[in-house]
């Protein structure tokens, strides 16, 4: 009977605890903290306002120093080399004048003297000659010669010739007189030695190569100039009438070779044709008296220096100018709008180095994002540095566990969302809540 009524209570409190059980768990489920939907990922950037300006236009080119004008000095006379010009050596300083080499003279000397000597006897022979002429025509009427005596009998032609042999005789002299004079060579214009070939003591002919020389007034250097660089250059061009269209721009070269060193410049011309290799116009600009010594530079300029140049171009009004480094790709950059990113896919009119003015695709006050982004797409949602800082209300009596209790944006957020309230209304009651503490 005992097990009979074991077996039937037994089941009984079995069921009855799983009921209980059951019960306790449904009516003390766990609440899960739910928000609506999960919080966006939020990046944090730099931003750029960008700004109407007027940009001053500079354009960098590059060239070597190349002499304006460049010469070869060569003997006109010949003769050994008897004296040598102390500024007669590479890198030497001559003015238009100086006799920088003399010759051995006196073989000239000499055939100057013979030159003398022949035109005072083709002289006497003229004299003669008129002499016997008058003599013709007195013998010729004494005769009774009635009609007019023919040249020959009044030696026309004999005088003619003795004219023409003192002709002769002077232009021998004068060229002795020449030759006699060219053993001085002098400098042509003030200008430096480049390079010599000859030096004391040297017999040298006509024609014979002594020096290659050029003139300190000016120096040229040949700029190349990038297409989408040409309509923001002054280009100084000539046409055929002689008109001139305008006054080059200014250039500023510059050089480390020894220190820093510094020329201002000016194109002067722009060549007649594009170089076919590059595809692009040449032109050239002028320094104006290089040699001149100068407080900040402490070398003069060299031929075949290697110098960069600065050009500076016009001025373009209302210019919207952002760096390079904001550009993804050379064709689109990122704003931002509404706290949100945004691509926007742009065209320049023109870039140096550094930075790129932009032609369409931006607009004033739009605010670009000047952070480097990854794998981003637009649409993320930002937060701007600097800027959630500022609208944090602030507590000028805020105790030091006030100030230890604040949250970061993302932890303000995060929280608002939590209570169901919005972040201004929380920043409200965190504000309310922190001057009870006070």
């Amino acid at each position: 009977m005992k097990t009979k009524t074991a077996k039937i209570i037994v089941p009984a409190v079995i069921i009855t605890v799983t009921l209980l059980i059951i019960w306790f768990l449904k009516t003390n489920s766990p609440q899960s903290k739910r928000s609506g939907s999960p919080p966006k990922a939020t990046v944090s950037v730099a931003v750029l306002d960008i700004k109407p300006q007027n940009y001053q236009v500079i354009v960098e080119s590059y060239g070597t120093v190349k002499p304006r004008t460049q010469s070869l000095l060569v003997a006109q006379a010949s003769g050994q080399i008897i004296k040598v010009s102390d500024e007669f050596r590479e890198g030497g300083f001559f003015k238009k004048g100086d006799v920088l080499l003399k010759l051995d003279d006196r073989d000239h000397q000499a055939e100057v003297k013979s030159a003398q000597a022949d035109l005072l006897a083709a002289e006497q022979r003229l004299l003669e000659e008129k002499a016997r002429g008058q003599q013709a025509i007195t013998d010729w009427k004494r005769l009774g010669g009635s009609d007019q005596a023919s040249t020959l009998v009044l030696r026309e032609p004999q005088l003619a010739a003795a004219e023409a042999e003192v002709l002769s005789a002077q232009a021998t002299l004068e060229k002795a007189n020449l030759d006699l004079e060219r053993t001085e060579i002098t400098a042509p214009y003030a200008g430096r030695i480049l390079s010599r070939s000859v030096d004391l003591g040297q017999v040298v002919s006509e024609n014979m190569q002594l020096a290659t020389i050029y003139a300190i007034d000016s120096v040229e250097i040949r700029l190349p100039i990038k297409n989408r660089d040409l309509s923001f250059v002054n280009l100084p061009e000539r046409y055929r009438d002689g008109e001139k269209n305008q006054a080059g721009s200014v250039v500023k070269f510059t050089s480390d070779l020894v220190g820093e060193q510094t020329w201002q410049g000016q194109l002067s011309r722009t060549e007649g044709a594009i170089d076919e290799g590059a595809q692009q116009l040449y032109a050239v600009a002028k320094i104006n008296d290089p040699y001149k010594s100068a407080a900040n530079n402490q070398y003069p300029i060299k031929i075949g220096q290697y110098i960069k140049a600065q050009i500076t171009g016009k001025t373009v009004s209302n210019a919207l100018i952002i760096p390079n480094s904001t550009i993804y790709q050379g064709t689109y950059v990122y704003i931002v709008e509404e706290g949100v990113l945004k691509r926007k896919d742009i065209q320049l009119t023109w870039q140096n180095a550094t930075q790129a003015m932009v032609k369409t695709g931006l607009q004033a006050n739009d605010r670009l994002v000047t952070t480097p982004l990854g794998q981003v797409s637009s649409g993320t949602q930002v937060s701007i540095l600097g800027e959630d800082d500022t609208n944090k209300p602030k507590s000028r009596g805020a105790s030091r566990e006030g100030r230890g209790n604040r949250l970061s944006p993302e932890q303000l957020k995060e929280k608002a969302k939590e209570l169901g309230v919005s972040v201004e209304e929380l920043k409200k009651r965190r504000a309310a809540k922190q001057g009870d503490k006070q």
